[in-house]
């Protein structure tokens, strides 16, 4: 359909809500099997377009992958560090971890890989990784010279990667994930060193997962150590439930008031973004942590918050949704690097949050939003999931609101919607 209106709800929350696997970690198990010797069984999986990509793009290269997807399963027969195919071409749509992990996996290749992606993601820079990679080097470059995909990795010219270099990661983070999967399986491993700031959660993520999988590394300030000729194993491996897809839920018993309880997600979890919930408390909401669940309870009051965000950028649309209806301004700091998302976040959100009644300043590292009148419209998504779930949840509280689009929220949450119309006030 080409929109959706959203069902405004008549009064406070009482749900219980599941959510997706997380992405970030699903595409990293992945990764990781495939690298590994052997079968590799990864449980509660996020099956969506990014995930599929990934899935696709490792069977083009040669492993064996079998998606189960009523148990939310997939099976990867790893190979030991090696890439079966010689050579292949690859397509990732608009997944940006796909992209970036693969460009420096494949350097365990011996053939010509070309990896390229939609529209959009051949405007996603990828020059800061393509530089130290080379300096590292890897046979690597822009295909059209121009710091964007399509991305050539010629393993034919390469006699081996490793070594010491840094990295620019402002404008992502995954530049560094990238680099640091194929790292322990690199003779000569990796000295790294990170420039700038960045999502620094996503990166503890990867280490933490390589080193369930059996690689070790050093992190010593800015710079992060992995010595070569380690192995991963092969395993049978748990994927969270995704803290980005649960941020809506959490937004939205902030927003209307009452409670959620979002299944599955523990205080100690490997991503970043479950950070998110500390903001809806400086907000005013109540988080209690239970055995196996977390509970957001609010009272729909809400203040604003001044609060720099680089750590959970993907959350920066979910708190710019929800912002109008605090009672103060709320500032969001230090993001710049989202404007070389699925969309310029920033500048989509200003223009949507506009399009709704809301007072907005954008500067170049973020916006302000001030306490508004907001009025229903039908909101633009640019193509970029993460626009289209968070103004969802303004729809619940600002009736008449219609998002267009809405299947762009198969990237990440293939069911988004459904599961949002399951919400029910409480008793």
């Amino acid at each position: 359909m080409d929109q959706i209106e959203i069902t405004p709800l008549t009064g406070p929350l009482g749900a219980r809500v599941v959510v997706p696997g997380s992405k970030s970690i699903t595409n990293r198990a992945m990764v990781l099997a495939a690298l590994a010797q052997g079968r590799s069984v990864l449980e509660s999986v996020l099956l969506s377009d990014d995930t599929r990509y990934m899935c696709d793009a490792l069977q083009v290269m040669g492993f064996a992958v079998e998606i189960d997807e009523p148990a939310r399963r997939i099976t990867v027969s790893g190979r030991g560090g090696t890439i079966p195919a010689n050579g292949a071409e690859i397509f990732v749509g608009g997944a940006g971890t796909v992209m970036r992990f693969l460009c420096a996996m494949v350097t365990l290749g011996e053939g010509r890989f070309r990896i390229d992606g939609n529209q959009r993601m051949r405007q996603r820079p990828i020059g800061p990784q393509l530089d130290a990679m080379q300096r590292l080097g890897a046979s690597v470059y822009s295909e059209r010279n121009n710091n964007c995909p399509p991305v050539i990795v010629d393993g034919s010219r390469t006699r081996s990667v490793g070594g010491e270099t840094s990295i620019d990661a402002r404008v992502s983070s995954q530049f560094v994930s990238a680099m640091l999967m194929p790292a322990p399986i690199w003779k000569a491993g990796l000295n790294l060193a990170i420039v700038g700031d960045t999502a620094r959660p996503f990166i503890d993520m990867t280490l933490r997962l390589m080193e369930a999988w059996g690689a070790h590394s050093s992190v010593d300030g800015e710079t992060i150590t992995v010595r070569g000729g380690q192995w991963y194993r092969a395993q049978r491996f748990v994927v969270e439930p995704d803290a980005s897809s649960a941020s809506y839920f959490a937004a939205a018993a902030a927003l209307v008031g009452g409670s959620v309880k979002i299944e599955g997600l523990t205080s100690n979890s490997v991503q970043g973004d479950i950070g998110f919930l500390g903001v809806l408390q400086q907000m005013g909401a109540r988080v209690k942590w239970y055995p196996g669940f977390v509970e957001v309870t609010g009272t729909g009051r809400l203040a604003g918050v001044d609060i720099a965000m680089n750590s959970m950028p993907d959350m920066v649309p979910t708190l710019a949704a929800i912002a109008p209806f605090a009672s103060t301004p709320t500032r969001i700091r230090n993001v710049a690097f989202i404007r070389h998302h699925e969309s310029d976040r920033i500048r989509a959100l200003a223009a949507e949050l506009r399009r709704l009644g809301a007072m907005v300043v954008d500067h170049d590292d973020g916006l302000e939003i001030l306490p508004s009148t907001m009025r229903p419209a039908a909101v633009e998504t640019y193509d970029d999931h993460r626009i289209a779930m968070s103004f969802a949840v303004t729809g619940l509280k600002l009736g008449g609101l219609k998002i267009k689009n809405p299947a762009c929220v198969a990237k990440t949450f293939p069911d988004f919607f459904e599961r949002l119309a399951a919400l029910n006030p409480g008793p």
